[in-house]
């Protein structure tokens, strides 16, 4: 596949900070850890890795915005470009030795996200996309799953954990989702999710209580494979609300009403 300059940087960034992340990985044990919230770590892996990152990709484009998240969010002279970046998305399985984790670059210009690149380095999966341009792992196409109904599909999910509030309601969603389909996967690491609903190892997901940057690739990356993707409400600003439904057109549709019926007794 011919790549723009623009996802070539993303991707030298990508890599960059994923060889830095596989030889902390090696050494998951000697890890300095601190904790920022209860069962919410991040380590001096994570730090480094999206300080390589930014390094990256402001020396490529220095008037450009940055928004990761371990750092302050950095306002560009530009105004019309910002980089969104998860350093480690799936810090928690990083930190247990659980190879399911990724580097996350999406590029947004004009609120409208352009260009996205998700790397596992344990696996040497790369994920890339651009508008218009299709979606892609380790240069070969993707496409989302052809599965039209729940009973067949296996739905992705997150499972939320000490610290993140909703518990109840997730569980009513993850019950009225359990009894609609083939299986229910959660695999702690909302990027590459969202990478695997675009190459069809997943036929759908859902979650809520989620950041730009755990996104931002991601939702590009499932439409370029051609699929669909919403907010919970069925609108187009998941961003922003941080919440998310996806899948291709049949699965979207028919996973985001099973999550949103209402709760008992309501």
């Amino acid at each position: 596949m011919a790549r723009s300059a623009l996802l070539n940087v993303m991707v030298q960034a990508a890599i960059k900070a994923g060889k830095s992340l596989s030889r902390d990985f090696g050494e998951v044990q000697n890890l300095q850890v601190s904790v920022k919230g209860p069962g919410d770590f991040v380590s001096q892996a994570d730090m480094k890795a999206e300080k390589l990152v930014r390094e990256e990709l402001l020396k490529a484009r220095p008037t450009y915005g940055f928004l990761g998240e371990e750092g302050e969010e950095i306002k560009g002279t530009d105004g019309a470009h910002r980089w969104i970046v998860d350093p480690l998305d799936g810090t928690t399985n990083f930190l247990h030795g659980i190879p399911q984790f990724a580097i996350s670059i999406g590029l947004e210009r004009n609120d409208e996200i352009v260009a996205g690149v998700i790397f596992n380095p344990v696996t040497d999966e790369l994920f890339t996309t651009e508008k218009g341009g299709g979606a892609f792992m380790n240069d070969r196409r993707i496409r989302v799953a052809a599965r039209k109904v729940l009973s067949d599909s296996v739905i992705g999910c997150s499972i939320p954990h000490l610290g993140r509030s909703n518990h109840g309601k997730s569980l009513v969603e993850l019950r009225h989702v359990m009894g609609e389909v083939a299986g229910v996967r959660s695999f702690g690491a909302a990027a590459l999710d969202l990478a695997y609903v675009a190459s069809g190892r997943l036929d759908g997901f859902w979650q809520t209580g989620l950041n730009a940057w755990d996104m931002a690739a991601g939702i590009l990356l499932i439409r370029e494979a051609g699929g669909f993707v919403s907010d919970m409400a069925g609108g187009n600003d998941a961003l922003n609300r941080g919440d998310i439904v996806a899948g291709n057109e049949y699965i979207k549709k028919a996973l985001l009403d099973v999550v949103n019926r209402p709760l008992p007794g309501a």
